[in-house]
């Protein structure tokens, strides 16, 4: 069984995936994972799906990133980087994971994927987020700090 870490990473690839397609042959993209051997179906299913999910929010997480960032746009930002902002963006937002593993977990996959800098700028973007969240949220802080 992978770990929650191995599927975030395999839906990032494909949400890169379907960024770069415009969301167009979702059917290539999904048979992409359907190729990766570690992981079960179920497993790439629930990849997929994050992917998927997180790429049909993408308006409302770029919206928010360019209040926060207006100089970075998403059209300006690197793929590597913009995906993940787009999938943290969601993770953070829905609740699937406790906001501040959404987090370090964009951030890890930015130091993966991304550039130099690209860890500090989705630090900085989510970490903006995460607080707009955190004073939303009954008890004023975030649940959680593990997956």
């Amino acid at each position: 069984m992978a770990a929650p870490k191995a599927i975030r990473r395999l839906a990032f690839q494909a949400l890169f995936q379907l960024d770069a397609r415009g969301g167009a042959d979702d059917g290539a993209v999904r048979q992409t994972l359907d190729d990766s051997e570690k992981f079960t179906d179920a497993e790439r299913d629930k990849a997929y799906a994050l992917a998927l999910a997180a790429y049909e929010a993408r308006d409302k997480a770029d919206r928010e990133f360019a209040l926060l960032a207006p100089q970075w746009p998403a059209h300006r930002q690197a793929a590597a980087d913009r995906t993940a902002l787009r999938l943290g963006y969601f993770e953070l937002t829905t609740g699937r994971v406790p906001p501040k593993v959404a987090v370090s977990q964009a951030v890890e996959l930015a130091r993966t994927f991304g550039g130099e800098k690209s860890p500090a700028f989705v630090n900085g973007l989510l970490d903006r987020v995460l607080k707009r969240v955190a004073a939303e949220m009954p008890s004023g802080s975030p649940a959680g700090e593990s997956e």
